[in-house]
């Protein structure tokens, strides 16, 4: 039996699920759940996961929420190269340091720009204030630049020398602020660097493939059916 993952590519979380399987080969059935259809609060879909987000998991019996916890499981079952989430003690802590800070920084910055350049504009039908969207940018700014010099500085990765699941997380919340039309790598040749390293130990077919939105995804968020299934969904 084949592991379920239910996933959404618009959803940052679900690329770097989606990646990390087909990256590692690991047999799994691609359940596709359309978040601006509303297909995670149905009835179906809390059987898999009651806090009605993607990704979600089940093997068999067994449902599991959370992408990292999904990205964990995946790495432990299937045996995946050491470097994702490394033995070495030290290595790993610097991997689950990276995680532990992501959710209230690039990741909370990151969704915060998005919301404020993309989704919210859509819903109300005009821009936000100006100053709103500056202070997104700043808040972004100010925590890529944390990123740089507390876990990148002068390394290809952010755990050494080979790719771990922290690049995989990072590289999926900075893609989604160019895919809001912010290229957040311009003038920024460290970073810069280090992404052509991560779409290369990713292999570039699957980094494009997994960040190519086939659908239009700004008319599909205005269909949405209501504020709650736009703005609430991994």
């Amino acid at each position: 039996m084949v592991v379920e993952l239910y996933l959404d590519l618009l959803c940052q979380p679900c690329r770097s699920v989606y990646i990390f399987a087909k990256k590692n080969n690991i047999p799994f059935e691609f359940k596709h759940v359309e978040l601006l259809k509303g297909e995670h609060l149905c009835e179906e879909f809390d059987k898999v996961n009651l806090l009605r987000k993607v990704p979600a998991l089940r093997d068999g019996n067994f449902t599991l929420a959370e992408s990292i916890a999904i990205l964990l499981y995946l790495s432990r079952k299937f045996n995946t190269p050491d470097h994702w989430y490394p033995s070495d003690v030290q290595k790993r802590a610097r991997v689950d340091e990276y995680l532990s800070w992501q959710h209230t920084a690039i990741r909370a910055q990151g969704c915060n720009f998005y919301r404020t350049k993309v989704l919210m504009p859509l819903l109300v039908g005009k821009p936000f204030p100006a100053e709103r969207l500056e202070r997104a940018v700043e808040d972004l700014k100010s925590t890529m630049k944390q990123f740089e010099e507390k876990f990148l500085q002068d390394k290809p990765f952010i755990v050494g020398s080979e790719i771990s699941l922290a690049d995989l997380m990072a590289i999926a919340e900075l893609m989604q602020a160019l895919g809001a039309g912010w290229d957040v790598f311009e003038g920024r040749p460290k970073l810069t660097e280090w992404r052509h390293r991560v779409e290369e130990a990713i292999g570039k077919e699957l980094f494009r493939e997994a960040h190519e939105v086939k659908r239009d995804g700004a008319k599909m968020f205005v269909d949405a059916p209501n504020e709650t299934q736009r703005l609430t969904w991994c």
